[in-house]
């Protein structure tokens, strides 16, 4: 599985007004793993940025004014986000601009959808924490991701920071080894559990291993966010015949 984790910096909030983006970074990571492989650019715009733009990115035209323009890195980037999973922190706001550079381009690069698929972190952490702030600032917080060190919005270190997020809004399965085919796992297992012709599970446990397995249990239900993929087998936990040792 590869993910690249996305972000930008634009001029200002719409490329329907004219904005454009001054810079994008990327981190690659395989298999939940930080590959080492990044794409980072400072990118020439076209026109001024909008008030308030510059202070939230401490870039300027007169530092933007040697730069590559879109144009020069267009095939590098777009080889290099081919075919993987983008994970994108307000995604439609990223999707929208980096669309607008390619349409710029000719309609031979199509849109970034035609080539990668895409993962939100803001609806993720809107339906695991409704009604709360879930700025990449308070998700960090709230998860325990030092960002100690951003003083500005920059692409590359948002992106780093944003990989973070992203691996703690989806920790606890993966730790471990069922990967993104649990669900579909559990599922199979339980229909074969309740199968009334298959033979019940017959253990021996000890009251020491009954308490390390439920203190387990406890802290991946916490890295979950209340619940881990074991609660799904509460049924033939209760079906389990415990026998003395």
């Amino acid at each position: 599985m590869r993910q690249i984790i996305l972000d930008t910096e634009t001029t200002g909030l719409s490329w329907e007004r004219g904005n454009r983006v001054v810079e994008i970074g990327c981190v690659e990571y395989v298999e939940r793993r930080p590959s080492g492989r990044t794409f980072h650019v400072y990118l020439k715009p076209d026109c001024d940025f909008e008030q308030g733009a510059q202070e939230v990115t401490g870039l300027t035209l007169e530092f933007l004014a040697d730069k590559p323009e879109f144009a020069a890195i267009v095939d590098e980037f777009v080889a290099f986000i081919e075919g993987a999973e983008l994970i994108i922190h307000n995604a439609a706001f990223d999707l929208g601009f980096l669309d607008n550079e390619l349409r710029l381009m000719g309609p031979e690069y199509g849109r970034i959808t035609d080539r990668c698929t895409v993962e939100d972190t803001l609806l993720m952490a809107r339906q695991r924490f409704p009604g709360q702030r879930n700025s990449l600032d308070a998700l960090c917080k709230r998860l325990g991701v030092d960002n100690s060190h951003r003083q500005l919005h920059g692409a590359l270190l948002d992106a780093q920071i944003l990989a973070e997020v992203y691996l703690a809004l989806t920790s606890g399965q993966e730790e471990i080894g069922f990967g993104l085919d649990t669900a579909a796992t559990a599922v199979e297992t339980v229909q074969f559990r309740t199968d009334p012709h298959a033979a019940r599970p017959r253990v021996q446990v000890s009251e020491e291993e009954v308490a390390a397995h439920q203190a387990r249990l406890e802290k991946l239900r916490k890295k979950a966010g209340g619940s881990c993929v074991w609660d799904r087998f509460e049924v033939v936990a209760e079906e389990t015949v415990l026998e003395p040792a």
